[in-house]
């Protein structure tokens, strides 16, 4: 067990869920916390996906059991099992860390993410403000409501499948069924709407903090902050509030393909990636392939040895595939992102359109080609057609052809030329909210100012 330093403002808990685009979010909050003056320890997962303490040598790391050690935590499959059984076996262990470490009288609040709700059950018990903390958007979390009110009413599944394509009551009015994050055409399980349910209660936690921006998600904001009745802080872009970069990356990032990209013209390379944790068949991978070859462009492709089911990399890859392509493209396991797409050099990104990836393209005004696979990715994909105007989708059976047309429309066409003028323009409007007097800027401020008035409630008592 590591030594706490002794705090400056007061100290923080973070716990962080272990995957990426959850644990990324939660400590670039940790370090923008770190720097307004708190002291910042992570209570993470021991067994799955543990951060590296090296790699935030200004934390304090306290690993608690998770009970998975020699269980397979890689299958999107099981999710829900790891979820439920990490709820349920991290409670005394979390309580134990606290007490053993003489922390209670020391925390200001712990702060955990949403999927960890047993954190508040935890936090009640040692009589400590929890704060809920979620890596998305409000509009995702209303998505969840609007699946359970239909449930409750009797509604699902829906009897036709051409009701798919009609939009969502109480939703914004684009939201169709089929961008829903569970699919609403098969009956939904008890298990899974107890899921939603444990998911969407914030429960006692005395504020909500969102990785999500004003401008891009104030109906929704406004919406969630009447229903809940507690401050709501959105803080997003989150990574560009912290004052410097951090290392948050679960896998080692391959940062020769920043040299390969200083070898290109401006906005002449396609960047694609499909994340953490999308996984795709074989007859998909060579439909990919053959769409980025045979579309003439430049390429930098994250392919991730767990990417592609079956194979331990890039064996899958069609016949001559390699050979076509050797000049004109680069293939990696894992890519320094936010550097690739504030690279110059970079002029689409091929996307899964996780909401971190989503900002992180924004935030760069990069135009999207999006490729959703399941959770809040199809609502993203919509916005950023239909409502932000930055993005195309690819169809749910991806081909060659449509691959291939894609990225012309986006590298070469008017189009996209049109799309990267609107997604630099969303881009100037995001800068100002993380700059002084911009909204997410006064909302980190306000959090500061709130987490420092729970400190000393505590200390009052």
């Amino acid at each position: 067990m590591e030594t706490l330093e002794t705090p400056k403002a007061g100290v923080v808990v973070l716990v962080p869920f272990p995957l990426q685009g959850h644990l990324t979010p939660m400590l670039q909050l940790g370090t923008i916390l770190h720097s307004r003056g708190f002291s910042i320890v992570i209570a993470h997962t021991q067994h799955f996906n543990p951060p590296n303490p090296t790699n935030h040598p200004e934390f304090t790391f306290f690993p608690i059991s998770d009970g998975l050690s020699g269980r397979d935590t890689s299958s999107t499959g099981n999710f829900l099992e790891i979820i439920s059984a990490i709820n349920t076996n991290c409670i005394q262990p979390l309580v134990k860390c606290i007490m053993m470490n003489k922390l209670q009288g020391q925390i200001g609040c712990i702060i955990y993410d949403s999927l960890m709700y047993f954190v508040d059950d935890v936090a009640h018990q040692l009589k400590l403000p929890s704060i809920f903390f979620r890596a998305t958007t409000a509009l995702y979390m209303q998505s969840y409501y609007a699946v359970l009110a239909l449930e409750e009413k009797k509604m699902l599944p829906l009897p036709a499948e051409s009701q798919l394509q009609e939009p969502v009551p109480e939703l914004h009015s684009i939201l169709r069924y089929q961008d829903l994050p569970i699919s609403v055409s098969s009956k939904i399980s008890k298990t899974l709407i107890e899921f939603i349910k444990n998911f969407s209660n914030i429960r006692s936690s005395v504020a909500v903090i969102w990785n999500s921006v004003e401008m891009l998600d104030h109906s929704a904001l406004q919406q969630l902050q009447h229903q809940y009745q507690v401050p709501c802080f959105p803080l997003g872009p989150i990574h560009k509030l912290s004052p410097s970069p951090s290392q948050t990356s679960l896998l080692p990032e391959d940062t020769t393909c920043i040299t390969w990209l200083d070898k290109h013209a401006p906005k002449s390379v396609l960047y694609v990636s499909l994340g953490s944790l999308a996984t795709m068949g074989d007859k998909e991978l060579v439909e990919t392939a053959w769409g980025i070859a045979n579309s003439g462009q430049r390429f930098l492709w994250v392919v991730r040895p767990s990417s592609v089911n079956g194979s331990d990399w890039i064996e899958c890859l069609p016949d001559g595939f390699a050979e076509l392509t050797r000049e004109r493209g680069l293939i990696v396991k894992w890519a320094p992102q936010k550097r690739v797409l504030a690279h110059w050099a970079v002029g689409g990104f091929l996307s899964h359109c996780g909401w971190n990836s989503t900002l992180e393209s924004i935030c760069e005004g990069v135009p999207m080609i999006c490729r959703p696979c399941f959770g809040d990715q199809m609502m993203n994909a919509r916005f950023l057609v239909h409502v932000w105007k930055m993005g195309i989708e690819l169809g749910k059976v991806v081909e060659r052809e449509s691959v291939e047309k894609a990225i012309r429309m986006v590298m070469v066409d008017e189009l996209g030329n049109e799309m990267r003028h609107t997604a630099v323009e969303m881009k100037g409007k995001l800068e100002l909210s993380v700059r002084k007097d911009g909204s997410s800027y006064r909302s980190l401020d306000e959090l500061v100012e709130f987490i420092i008035s729970l400190i000393h409630t505590q200390k009052m008592n």
